[in-house]
């Protein structure tokens, strides 16, 4: 069952996402991705109050480079499709079963970024999911 409401169109958009954020991460790491995506759209809190649907997390303004580069704008894969399908499902995986943030810095992760602390890197991406104070309700959304 689907934890947020989609059509065959916003999983072929996700799964563009997955892929040219995270490719090279492998699937666990576009898996954590989708995630991110999923919790950005069930939280409403922070930088994401108001987003209801795959399209407005997506493309909300400077949430992700990767609608800024071609590669994005290939036809979606099936190996991806299948992934994002998992991330609308609900499955969640540490160490973004909670983030609300993740990027690739040049070295090591921060501690905080958007003054939320850091949960842990996975390959060259380094995930933050906010405090409860800040977002209470992304521990409250599955």
């Amino acid at each position: 069952m689907a934890v947020v409401k989609h059509r065959e169109s916003d999983i072929n958009l996700l799964a563009r996402l997955l892929r040219a954020e995270a490719e090279g991460e492998g699937q666990q790491g576009m898996l954590l991705v989708g995630n991110v995506g999923i919790n950005r759209i069930r939280a409403n809190c922070s930088d994401f109050v108001g987003l209801r649907t795959i399209p407005q997390m997506v493309y909300q303004p400077h949430a992700f480079e990767a609608v800024q580069k071609g590669y994005f704008y290939q036809r979606a894969r099936e190996s991806e499709k299948r992934l994002a399908r998992r991330a609308v499902r609900g499955e969640r995986f540490w160490p973004a079963k909670y983030s609300l943030w993740y990027f690739r810095p040049e070295g090591d992760c921060p501690p905080t970024w958007y003054d939320q602390p850091l949960v842990a890197r996975f390959k060259l991406h380094c995930f933050y999911e906010p405090t409860g104070e800040e977002c209470e309700n992304i521990y409250n959304t599955f």
